[in-house]
């Protein structure tokens, strides 16, 4: 008696792997693709790559090989952000922040972005077998000081249910850990995953959170909008952590577009990633400036809700730091002076207790704001 192939199994099933799985391609483009994927795997599954429309447009950017991943500036590394060194006492395991650790149970994704920060891992390691979880599972069971764990990846709703269940409830039996989050991208390239019983394992373990990654608005679709409402709905919070891709979403009304669907799918933007200086990206990194420029603009033109934080995570595991915009043009012992998105200026008052004396025709309408 055989049994039924969940859908997402099979999107996963029709996949692409090489130049020749792209027939419109000519024989040198095709090439170019498999010269590439020699380094860094190719992989795209069958719901992801019917969203592409034409050749080089934001879709086919994020997935499809380019020989611009051969060439780098010689200040980019394999492992940018530091995970892999002092930060690593176990393997699998980063432990950056005093309280907070991010776990890799997995080394496969739905999709092989090009631009991803661990391209020196997806696509070339098997998921870690349970004997180096157990020495993740002591560590943490000796580290009381931890009580936050990301788990992270590859994708790692791509485990089985069962499997992943294992995983957290073995998280949940350890009494000082009181936050888990999981990290994905699957509610933007492959939503089918996002299955009643998936969130049936995962509403047993709050609190629990999710931030997935969604990066042009063409990825805001319905059967996107019911993964996420399937996670909402079973009072799980999912925020969106979206990276700054030179061509794919480096403009400011895309952006806006972008962060204003997410909210009409319940979904809280959070990080704004100025991209990692990973090798095998630099054709996707925009002048800061331009992430800057960005940020002026959603901060003056859209909900404070819908404003991610801009961030940029440091090289060598300095951690992740936020910029923006400098509101702040001068400051004193009385007065701080601010600058806004429109570029207006306003005086503050620096101190709790200020001595100047206010003039009355400051006191109503809009000049209050010169003072207050």
């Amino acid at each position: 008696m055989s049994s039924t192939v969940p859908e997402w199994k099979s999107l996963m099933r029709s996949n692409i792997r090489r130049g020749s799985d792209l027939p419109d391609l000519d024989g040198l483009k095709q090439d170019e693709i498999d010269n590439v994927r020699k380094l860094y795997p190719f992989f795209s599954n069958a719901y992801y790559t019917s969203l592409i429309r034409e050749e080089g447009d934001p879709i086919w950017q994020q997935i499809i090989p380019s020989e611009q991943e051969l060439n780098d500036p010689t200040y980019y590394m394999e492992d940018a952000v530091g995970e892999d060194g002092d930060d690593s006492p176990v393997k699998h395991l980063t432990h950056r922040y005093p309280d907070r650790v991010l776990f890799t149970v997995t080394y496969t994704c739905a999709i092989y972005c090009r631009f991803c920060t661990r391209k020196r891992k997806v696509g070339k390691n098997p998921v870690p077998p349970w004997n180096e979880m157990q020495d993740v599972f002591s560590y943490l069971r000796e580290h009381t000081e931890i009580r936050d764990v990301l788990l992270s990846g590859g994708d790692p709703l791509l485990l089985e249910d069962n499997y992943l269940e294992r995983i957290l409830n073995e998280l949940r039996s350890i009494p000082h850990i009181e936050v888990l989050r999981i990290g994905t991208k699957l509610p933007c390239v492959l939503p089918q995953r996002v299955t009643e019983g998936l969130t049936d394992v995962l509403k047993r373990y709050h609190p629990l959170f999710v931030n997935t990654h969604f990066n042009h608005p063409r990825e805001l679709t319905e059967e996107a909008s019911v993964a996420c409402g399937r996670l909402i709905d079973a009072g799980i919070p999912v925020g969106c952590q979206t990276v700054l891709l030179k061509g794919v979403n480096d403009d400011p009304e895309i952006m806006k577009e972008l962060m204003l669907g997410l909210l009409k799918m319940r979904v809280k933007p959070y990080y704004l990633y100025q991209a990692d200086l990973v090798k095998g990206t630099h054709h996707f990194r925009t002048d800061v400036s331009t992430g800057l420029q960005i940020m002026n603009y959603l901060q003056g033109n859209i909900s404070g809700f819908a404003v991610p934080m801009y961030v940029i995570d440091a090289p060598g595991g300095g951690g992740k730091m936020t910029v923006g915009p400098n509101r702040m043009v001068s400051v004193d012992d009385e007065w701080i002076v601010l600058r806004n998105y429109e570029g207006k200026e306003f005086r503050y008052p620096a101190s709790g207790s200020h001595d100047a004396e206010i003039p009355s025709e400051y006191l109503t309408g809009t000049i209050l704001a010169d003072y207050l």
